[in-house]
Parts: C-alpha cells; sequence; structure tokens
C-alpha cells in the first residue's frame, strides 16, 4: 500500500471529503494539521507550491487538493496510485 501524506485543517469541509474519501477505500493516511502553526503550513506550500489545504501526496506524487484526488477517482486512477 502507498504511503498517503496529507495536509489538512479541522475546519476545511474540502479536507474532510478528502479524509471520507480515503477511509472510504480503506487508506491509512498521514494527517498533518496546519491550524495554528504557521511553520508548518509554510513547509507545505513550500513543498505543494500552493497555499490551499488540503494538499495530498501519494507516495512523492502530489495529487493536490481534494478536487484532484476525486478527479483521479472518476478518471479509474486513484486505486493504482494507492497500490503502490
Amino acid at each position: 500500500m502507498a504511503r498517503v501524506v496529507m495536509y489538512s485543517s479541522q475546519w476545511c469541509p474540502f479536507c474532510v471529503r478528502a479524509k471520507q474519501l480515503l477511509e472510504r477505500k480503506g487508506v491509512s493516511f498521514e494527517d498533518i494539521s496546519v491550524d495554528g502553526r504557521p511553520a508548518v503550513r509554510n513547509e507545505m506550500t513550500r513543498k505543494a507550491g500552493r497555499t490551499s489545504v488540503p494538499q495530498i501526496w501519494i507516495n512523492d506524487f502530489h495529487v493536490g487538493g481534494c478536487d484532484d484526488l476525486y478527479a483521479l477517482e472518476r478518471a479509474g486512477r486513484l486505486d493504482a496510485l494507492l497500490a503502490g
């Protein structure tokens, strides 16, 4: 199984949706909260080139945000990425 990392915020509805999809698929993921942690948000921004949450990686592949994750699912590509 692939390593999945998500930078998120507790109050972000897009983060909740992304987590729900991964949980429905039975995927374990590392959830890194940016809430009240400017250094962690800066790290995420540096890595992703984006300031919005969620930001999701599957192994070394930067998926992007929630919409990007769902687009991979609709295209039938998410399961293959998650399989590693």
